[in-house]
């Protein structure tokens, strides 16, 4: 008699079972971003389960800076709008060491049909119309960084040049605050390449001077993808960050 494998049952642990249910609060936007969240011992009534099963799955969110845990005050759902976290995918550097703050003039923003390319990275159907964004930011009067975005514009509905360029702050604050869309992670591609024509326009560099290129996707609750990013560094006198752990 021949022996048969059994399947194996799947077992995903308490503290993991809770994690999903709040990460699906989340993304119901129970709790929006800037906001507290039930304490830990209203969760653990919530869900029968003990405290310290809530405290687990709220560490493994805090951890993945989807929570953030503020001593005395309470557990708070990440937003780009607070000064520590406004910045927190921004890897551009001045080999000075000084803090880089900059500023954004935004060049168009049309709708498109997405291209086979679009399409795929953020998981629609080609010919799907999709916002295009063009951008260049400065940093001490001189331009450093040329942009081009693409953003699904079905979650977009409305986004046009004019509010862009009157946005004061980083645009992952804005997409939090104009549509409810918060990014949570970004996967990127780097490499250098050597500057064109209409790079070197943008960025006043002459054409073959070394940039660095950085193809960045970036996602929302649920492993979304909502924002390609296609930008060009000139890194004459930055660098990019990258820490790893």
């Amino acid at each position: 008699m021949s022996n048969i494998a059994l399947p194996v049952a799947s077992f995903s642990p308490l503290y993991q079972q809770i994690k999903s249910m709040i990460l699906a609060s989340l993304q119901a936007s129970e709790w929006l971003p800037g906001e507290a969240i039930p304490s830990e011992i209203e969760l653990a009534t919530r869900y029968a389960v003990s405290q310290g099963t809530v405290r687990k799955a709220i560490d493994e969110l805090a951890a993945e800076n989807l929570l953030v845990r503020r001593q005395g005050k309470g557990t708070f759902v990440a937003t780009h709008q607070e000064d520590d976290w406004q910045y927190r995918f921004l890897r551009l550097e001045p080999d000075s060491g000084e803090k880089i703050h900059l500023k954004n003039q935004f060049l168009s923003c049309k709708s498109i049909d997405a291209s086979d390319f679009v399409a795929r990275l953020l998981k629609l159907k080609q010919g799907e119309s999709v916002l295009q964004i063009d951008r260049i930011q400065t940093f001490a009067g001189k331009p450093v960084v040329f942009e081009e975005i693409w953003l699904p514009e079905s979650r977009f509905a409305g986004l046009n040049l004019e509010a862009l360029n009157t946005w004061p702050g980083p645009m992952y604050a804005f997409y939090e605050s104009q549509y409810a869309t918060h990014m949570v992670r970004a996967e990127e591609k780097i490499k250098a390449i050597a500057a064109d024509t209409i790079l070197g326009s943008h960025l006043h560099v002459a054409q073959g001077a070394p940039l660095l290129s950085v193809e960045r996707v970036a996602f929302t609750y649920g492993n979304k993808p909502v924002e390609i990013r296609y930008a060009r560094y000139d890194t004459i006198d930055q660098h990019y960050v990258n820490k790893l752990n």
